[in-house]
């Protein structure tokens, strides 16, 4: 099986192509010739992978995936959540937002938080959601060169290393893109 996945994010691709059955293969945008940026104006993460799959299945008649991510920090009453990409601006900068959100914790003693992400599938003229949710806590500092985003200041629930501290296969097993994918194949594979 082919299917597209609604993203030209290499990180994003690899990370899910690794958890594929070797059965089911995934076309990126590129792939399809979408060089145009898919517009993400939805309020609410499952709005924006809402969004981003049906651009895709109404401009290029794809069945295809799309998943939209977002963290939310309690202390932040849930932010940046659907603005995590953009969170310190438009140039959507990880180091930026990454530091932008360290400062807004400086003094804060509750650092809990969770990643969501939000899988769409259209396939067959239907529509499915999945959603995926990792625990953790922000540390106080950057720790880690493994994956990308906010993975270096992201402690998952029983673990003492971060996102970017661990391999891909483990993440994928931690992970809210990693659960979400799992609910994903389980369906494709009915």
């Amino acid at each position: 099986m082919k299917i597209v996945f609604a993203s030209n994010n290499k990180n994003k691709i690899q990370e899910i192509k690794q958890q594929l059955p070797e059965d089911i293969q995934i076309l990126s945008l590129e792939d399809i010739g979408c060089t145009e940026e898919i517009p993400e104006t939805a309020d609410t993460i499952e709005g924006n992978a809402i969004l981003k799959a049906n651009y895709v299945t109404e401009k290029y008649g794809y069945d295809c995936f799309a998943d939209d991510t977002g963290l939310e920090v309690e202390a932040l009453n849930g932010e940046p959540g659907v603005y995590s990409a953009r969170y310190a601006g438009k140039q959507k900068d990880v180091h930026d937002n990454m530091n932008k959100l360290l400062k807004a914790l400086e003094n804060s003693t509750n650092r809990s938080a969770q990643f969501k992400t939000v899988i769409t599938l259209n396939l067959n003229n239907e529509q499915h959601l999945f959603t995926g949710i990792a625990k953790g806590e922000i540390t106080s500092q950057k720790s880690g060169n493994e994956g990308f985003g906010y993975d270096p200041i992201f402690k998952p629930v029983g673990k003492n290393v971060t996102f970017a501290q661990i391999s891909l296969k483990e993440k994928a097993l931690l992970s809210h893109r990693g659960k979400a994918v799992t609910q994903l194949i389980a369906f494709l594979k009915k």
